[in-house]
Parts: structure tokens; sequence; C-alpha cells
């Protein structure tokens, strides 16, 4: 049967994450009542990345099986787009090889985190505001440390069902933007939790509450509790999945 993907953004504000859940709404829930809603049948999606409650993407893609012709059928999309809330976008849908998998063939996934310092209307709902002295120098020192592991257990939250913890960061720095401070990584794959687990405590160090000699101590106890995963989730993106073939 005829495989496709399915390109999406949304603002996950007021979703309870990407993947469907039971009693809840999330990405993959309104995304497949959509489809049910224009083609009058279920559609099973397969999600790539799964993101938290309240985190947004500027790109994520789901794969599922059909005989319905999609291919180059831009009325389809924008019907769909009808039918989908202001938040939530369909950006493509295109035909892949049968054996394509959304999750299990991507190659990286690129996150970026937003903090803002002075008070801002426009971005309390899309940034951290975080109003203290940070050491951004020290800030990347660490955040160039992670680059030197690959066992991210202290950055993964408890419950996960993974079989290990082993990531492979290719990018992770520190850089401002427009008066934003951003934490751009670059991964292979996250655990659940992970992004906000590495800022929060990169954030600890910035401020000077941990040494960057501690920080390296978190990371080799592989003990999520010495993780600080407080940092609240409107501010992550998920920026961009990549494949080989597109």
């Amino acid at each position: 049967m005829p495989r496709y993907f399915i390109e999406v953004c949304y603002r996950g504000t007021c979703y309870s994450g990407f993947q469907v859940q039971q009693n809840a709404v999330t990405i993959q829930s309104e995304v497949e009542k959509a489809l049910q809603i224009y083609f009058r049948q279920a559609f099973a999606l397969t999600g790539s990345s799964r993101t938290d409650a309240g985190v947004h993407a500027l790109q994520n893609y789901f794969h599922f099986d059909t005989d319905i012709p999609f291919e180059e059928n831009l009325g389809k999309v924008y019907n769909l787009n009808a039918i989908l809330p202001n938040d939530i976008v369909i950006k493509r849908i295109f035909h892949v090889g049968e054996s394509a998998h959304c999750r299990f063939d991507a190659i990286a996934r690129e996150y970026k985190y937003f903090i803002y310092q002075d008070k801002n209307p426009f971005l309390f709902d899309r940034a951290y505001y975080f109003p203290y002295n940070l050491d951004i120098d020290r800030m990347n020192k660490a955040a160039t440390l992670l680059l030197q592991h690959r066992d991210f257990t202290s950055f993964s939250k408890k419950n996960t069902q993974v079989n290990n913890f082993i990531c492979d960061i290719q990018k992770s720095e520190w850089i401002i933007e427009n008066d934003t401070l951003i934490y751009q990584v670059i991964s292979n794959r996250f655990l659940r939790g992970m992004v906000k687990g590495l800022v929060g405590t990169m954030l600890r160090v910035g401020t000077g509450k941990i040494s960057l000699n501690q920080f390296t101590e978190i990371i080799n106890t592989r003990d999520c509790s010495n993780a600080d995963f407080s940092v609240p989730p409107q501010a992550l993106f998920l920026i961009k999945v990549s494949y080989n073939n597109f």
C-alpha cells in the first residue's frame, strides 16, 4: 500500500504533546480527526519526533498508508488545513517508498530554546523570561562539553520507554539573535525532557550555582535527579527533522 509523509508545523500551547494519548488533545489526535472528517475513514498516523506538552514545532512529520491518491494534490492540503485548528498547519503531503519510516529514517533533529532578559509582551508565550545575570561564555563551555559525551541518562526524565540513553549530539551552542539568547542543539535523537534538562542545568552554570566540573559530574552520574528540568515548555521549538532523501 502506498505510504505518505505529512509535514506539519504547530503551536503546542494548547496541546498535551505530539503523540496521541488517551483522553487528551494532542497534535496527532487533531490531524487524525481532520483526516477522518475529510475522507470519512480512520487514519493511523506514525509520528517522527515526540514533543512534550506546550512545545512548538516549525517542522515535524507523520507517515501513513492509504490507497487514496495524495501526491501533488494541493486541494486536499488546503481543505485539511481548513478543518484543522489555526495553531496546526499541514505544509505538504508527499509520497515516499513503502518502507520509509518518519521516525527511524530521520538522521537528525534540531531544537532551539529561546530566552529573553528584558520584559517583552511579544515573547512571553514563545520564550522564557529570565531577568538574571548570565555568564554566556561559561554556558557555551558547558554546551561544548556535551559534544564529548554520548550517554545522557542524566537528562532524560524517569519513566521513559527507551532501550538506551545514547545520543550523538552534533551541535550544541548558545547564540544571541535580536536580543534573544538561544540554545541550539542538533542530535540524531533526543530523550524525554532532554533539551529542557540541558537548558535548565546550563542556566545553573550561567548563574554560578554550579561549576563546569559539577556540570560534568552531573553528566557522569547518569542520575536525572541531579539535572534541572524546571524551565517552561513554551520557549522550546523543534526546528527541523532531517532525512537523507529530502
